[in-house]
């Protein structure tokens, strides 16, 4: 079995391959951001770039979106999917980790897609809402011990993450 990048517990051929392969197989915004996250861990630019609403010009950013495809991509968990105001709209709300210079670092995002012509593109996404005021203080400034959890939500001490 090669078990497949987005962690779906499925085999890549049946799970994420037929995505890349054909972006018309993603019947739903949770296939196509897996295929996508997938995407993302195999270094497939042209699909990441492909799967961006045309509205948002990726082409023109493509090299932005390649060096985020480059990073080191570890694990995906989806945390909520949502239908939008209508058949042609859903939400999928993820956390991505990745290691960079050998921290471990989590991007959560609410992604929104849109169905155009059968086909469902990434449009644009929301970061969680801050949920801890310290975080729009500089680091020097807060009254955080090292020890302590991160204010930043990882899970992670302070010393260990944005400390």
């Amino acid at each position: 079995m090669n078990p497949c990048p987005c962690h779906s517990n499925a085999d890549y051929s049946q799970c994420c391959q037929p995505i890349h392969q054909n972006h018309a197989n993603a019947t739903t915004p949770e296939q196509l951001m897996r295929a996508r996250y997938s995407a993302h861990v195999l270094n497939l630019v042209d699909f990441v770039v492909a799967t961006y609403h045309p509205s948002c010009e990726a082409e023109l950013e493509r090299d932005a979106i390649a060096e985020s495809v480059s990073s080191d991509w570890i694990k995906l968990e989806v945390t909520e999917t949502s239908d939008g105001q209508n058949e042609h709209e859903g939400f999928v709300t993820f956390k991505a980790y990745f290691t960079q210079d050998n921290q471990e670092y989590c991007l959560e995002e609410r992604s929104r897609f849109v169905r155009e012509n059968e086909l469902w593109y990434y449009i644009d996404g929301e970061f969680p809402k801050v949920q801890d005021e310290r975080l729009s203080q500089p680091v020097s400034s807060l009254k955080v011990g090292r020890n302590d959890p991160c204010i930043c939500g990882s899970g992670k001490k302070f010393k260990k993450c944005c400390g």
